[in-house]
């Protein structure tokens, strides 16, 4: 509760608080054996509509990559142009990518991250952190829910004798309704 409280603050206030991104770039340069079996894979999807899921990268190549760039690629879709291979790879906090280009071989990478505020504020909302995380926050919200209404089954036995019970209750509901339709435009 503390930490999605802070980072409540913290994306409220994301314009005020300064980061200096780390980008962290890798070159390589695959060999000339590697290069014909990722333009065949490129030419076999050019006649397939985009909608398709992306063939991830064959195993010789899959190696290179994890071997000299140092990034793993399995499991992750490719993106295929006329003269390169785009491996978006998001994740929270920060952002990666890996392209090859498919005429010479040429790799590059790079990575940035943008420091763990922006890291805790991705976890907040659940960006780029996977289906473990989501089902993590999903029973989370769930579990707010069924706090907060047990805390007003709790409120309605106790009531009779707080009388400000209610109108505090009523106004917490209220003042939030009233902001939003006054001032969110």
């Amino acid at each position: 509760m503390l930490l999605f409280a802070f980072t409540g603050i913290t994306l409220n206030h994301a314009g005020q608080i300064e980061s200096k991104p780390r980008v962290e770039t890798r070159e390589g340069q695959m060999s000339p054996e590697l290069l014909p079996p990722l333009q065949a894979l490129q030419a076999s999807l050019k006649d397939k509509p985009k909608s398709e899921a992306s063939p991830e990268f064959p195993a010789p190549v899959a190696a290179f990559i994890r071997s000299e760039m140092k990034v793993d690629v399995s499991g992750r879709a490719v993106e295929w142009s006329d003269d390169e291979a785009y491996v978006p790879m998001p994740r929270p906090g920060g952002d990666a990518w890996l392209r090859i280009s498919l005429p010479d071989g040429q790799a590059e990478y790079e990575r940035t991250d943008r420091g763990w505020i922006s890291y805790f504020n991705d976890l907040h909302k659940g960006r780029n952190t996977g289906g473990a995380w989501r089902w993590f926050i999903d029973i989370f919200a769930i579990a707010c829910v069924l706090f907060s209404a047990t805390g007003v089954g709790i409120l309605y036995l106790h009531a009779k004798n707080r009388p400000m019970a209610w109108p505090v209750l009523g106004l917490g509901l209220l003042l939030p309704a009233l902001l939003a339709l006054l001032f969110i435009h």
